[in-house]
């Protein structure tokens, strides 16, 4: 059996541990916007209008607009409470980031025909788009079950039923044309956003399926019943049909200023982390 070039299980210890550290940083610091994002999505009651207008008679939502989310919670959780279910959190992103960025070397290197970093700028951006898309499939299987327990911590209030994790069952140019901190920041901004603002309604979905039977405090609002939702499909109709196309995007603006420092974050936080490892490495 061929054995692995050292360098590139150097190279594998510095994609995963700086993927962890930046996927670490970035969660910690954006982890306010992250429940405030949750609490609206896991909501069935309208947050606007259209439950009136179509005739259909709705309790009012506890959340209604971001910032007045941001006072209820701070005035009935105090500040703890928009860094509930952080370190589930933090499980699932560190593995997250660090699975993200090693497969991403890895595909990036196969796909050029090359183990060496410098040649990535050959790769075409449909390659560069396939890489990254199977690098975030391959870290979301990884760190699944961390997800669902953030969700299951931060869509509660108080009083909780859950309060604790056992309760709970941009290719570079190469590397003596690196992209400037700026640049990254931009790139992380950019792509964070539209990411955000494409696939928010199967992230609603997603939420709505991991709280199916959780039981909280009626303040909140209706629960979802167990097997609410047949399938994802089944999911994205009743929710239009009870909550208008809005309900699909519940916990959107949240969502949104969240994506872009959290994208741009983890991207300065990489590079510099990358380096400083590389550094202590050599």
């Amino acid at each position: 059996m061929e054995e692995q070039d050292p360098g590139q299980w150097k190279r594998t210890v510095i994609d995963a541990s700086a993927g962890a550290i930046a996927g670490g940083i970035s969660r910690t610091v954006t982890s306010p916007l992250d429940v405030i994002k949750i609490r609206f999505q896991v909501q069935l009651e309208p947050t606007t209008s259209w439950a009136l207008l179509n005739g259909h008679i709705s309790r009012p939502s506890k959340y209604t607009g971001m910032f007045q989310a941001t006072k209820d919670i701070f005035r009935e959780e105090g500040l703890w409470g928009f860094w509930r279910g952080n370190v589930p959190a933090l499980l699932m992103v560190m593995p997250y980031t660090a699975i993200q960025f090693t497969v991403l070397h890895k595909l990036k290197t196969f796909a050029a025909g090359s183990s060496k970093a410098e040649n990535h700028i050959n790769l075409s951006a449909y390659l560069s788009y396939v890489s990254g898309a199977l690098a975030g499939c391959a870290a979301t299987v990884g760190s699944y079950p961390f997800d669902l327990l953030r969700t299951i911590l931060a869509s509660q209030g108080e009083p909780k039923d859950w309060n604790r994790i056992r309760s709970s069952n941009t290719s570079s140019t190469g590397a003596d044309n690196k992209l400037s901190s700026f640049q990254l920041f931009v790139c992380g901004l950019a792509a964070g956003t539209c990411a955000k603002l494409v696939c928010h309604p199967l992230d609603v979905v997603k939420k709505r399926f991991q709280i199916e039977g959780l039981q909280r405090h009626p303040k909140y609002g209706a629960r979802v019943e167990h097997r609410a939702y047949r399938n994802m499909s089944d999911a994205l109709s009743r929710i239009v049909q009870a909550e208008g196309w809005a309900g699909l995007y519940k916990g959107i603006v949240p969502s949104t200023v969240k994506a872009a420092p959290a994208g741009a974050v983890t991207f300065v936080a990489y590079e510099y982390a990358s380096d400083w490892l590389e550094s202590i490495l050599t």
